[in-house]
């Protein structure tokens, strides 16, 4: 299978492995001193491993640069990144909290996050559809349901899909059309983030603060019943021992599904999608590997604490700065010629929609912190959880409000809500009716979840509508 042999049997030289990450290490820290000179980009709120990739864009217009850069083996660092990334996130512990209401707003965040993807592609499917069925008739017409993928889960899902389109539907240049729409989620959710923020200061609706003066996370280095430093293993080395272990579980369980024997089906629908949710098979059995720990611990058979959240944070943290510059580096331009209708359709679209329904829904949900619950959401939403903090730090440094709690802790309850849609990503390129049937679960999935969200709102007015007299 083309895509298994993309991301996994993806055949390189140590030579050539090294010039690839040196070339990705050095664009990184001169991104880096950029952000940090150039008053115009920092003042942007453009992530460094953003800027980074946009000079690999940029490198590879010098032929010989264009040579020395592998294209594939930048996907392949996107690919994994992803999925180390979610594991890493995965094993993190969460703060015990007994708060119903606390509870409740993580959950709204889950089902506002779920409810965008859906938004997102419904229309996204709606525009390739129609393009699809008039005067482009050689478009994918399932191409647009790559634009929650692109917005709302960033380079990784956007490329492991796109590519799963183009090598088993003939979706021509579907991996650099996916991961141009997570470039451009990215751009959107820093550019508009910030004149959000601008224009919501300037009518006095929030107070813009120094980021730069708070520290980056509240959360403790360590904590007393963490592996003591006297012990003969660093504790940066188990971190990095309990990611590989749950990869190495999410390589067997693919790699198994992989080698089963199927129809056509199986072959070009269940296995591709299964490489491509390697991340999420990953967060799964990371958070398996969590509650035997937890386990453990009860029946007085573990003593530490060995997943260290402030260790998690900062490998989650570097795998998704590599996952953003690896894939904007991975872009051809050249592919996207046949593309620019709907990749600006679906992503000038898919902008006003993410921004209009978030706006709507935090108003709802969390009227007591709106504004800091918008911006992180909408950054999420269009960008990464990365660029959700990033704009939430502009106007909630200290994070006071649990708009940064919730966006952490609302990926649980975004995939258990969430799951089966996904599922639909493999059904629908078979064919235009498939495609259509997608879009009609996906709106009646839209439907339902946003009656459960304003669930309050419709039991109130019911409550209050008085009987029909005779």
């Amino acid at each position: 299978m083309e895509i298994w042999n993309n991301f996994w049997e993806f055949d390189i030289t140590v030579t050539d492995m090294m010039i690839q990450l040196g070339i990705l290490m050095v664009l990184f820290l001169l991104a880096n001193a950029i952000r940090r000179k150039v008053g115009l980009v920092r003042k942007s709120l453009i992530p460094t491993s953003m800027i980074a990739g946009v000079l690999i864009l940029l490198l590879k217009i010098v032929p010989y640069f264009r040579d020395l850069i592998s294209n594939g083996f930048m996907e392949v660092i996107t690919y994994h990144a992803l999925a180390l990334g979610s594991i890493a996130l995965a094993l993190k512990s969460a703060p015990k909290d007994k708060s119903g209401m606390k509870n409740r707003d993580i959950m709204n965040a889950g089902l506002i996050t779920v409810n965008t993807y859906l938004i997102q592609g419904v229309l996204g499917g709606l525009i390739t559809v129609g393009l699809a069925v008039t005067f482009m008739s050689g478009l994918l017409p399932a191409s647009g349901l790559i634009l929650p993928l692109g917005f709302g889960q960033g380079s990784g899902q956007a490329l492991s899909w796109g590519t799963i389109y183009e090598t088993e539907w003939n979706f021509a240049g579907g991996a650099s059309f996916g991961l141009t729409v997570a470039a451009i989620g990215f751009l959107i959710a820093c550019v508009f983030g910030l004149i959000h923020i601008n224009i919501q200061k300037r009518k006095g609706k929030i107070q813009r603060q120094d980021a730069s003066l708070s520290l980056v996370t509240s959360e403790e280095i360590s904590s007393p019943n963490d592996v003591p430093l006297t012990e003969s293993v660093d504790r940066f080395s188990i971190q990095i021992a309990l990611i590989l272990i749950v990869y190495f579980l999410t390589f067997l369980a693919i790699y198994g599904v992989v080698s089963l024997n199927g129809g056509n089906f199986v072959a070009n629908t269940v296995k591709p999608m299964i490489v491509g949710f390697n991340f999420l098979i990953g967060t799964i059995l990371a958070i398996i590997l969590k509650q035997i720990f937890k386990g453990l611990k009860k029946v007085n058979l573990m003593s530490h604490d060995y997943p260290n959240n402030y260790l998690l944070n900062r490998i989650s943290g570097f795998c998704f700065d590599m996952m953003i510059v690896a894939g904007v580096g991975a872009i051809e331009i050249s592919v996207l010629k046949g593309l620019l209708i709907p990749l600006v359709l679906i992503c000038a679209v898919g902008t006003a929609v993410t921004y209009v329904y978030v706006r709507k829904t935090t108003k709802y949900a969390f009227p007591g912190y709106t504004e800091e619950a918008f911006v992180s959401l909408f950054g999420m939403l269009t960008g990464t959880n990365s660029t959700g903090i990033i704009l939430l730090r502009e106007i909630d440094p200290k994070f006071e409000t649990p708009a940064a709690n919730n966006l952490i802790l609302q990926s649980a309850y975004a995939i258990a809500f969430g799951w089966p849609i996904f599922l639909l990503l493999g059904y629908a390129p078979i064919g235009l009716k498939e495609t259509l049937i997608t879009l009609g679960a996906l709106t009646i999935f839209f439907l339902v979840f946003n009656a459960f969200l304003y669930r309050g709102k419709i039991a109130s007015k019911l409550k209050n509508q008085k009987p029909n007299e005779p």
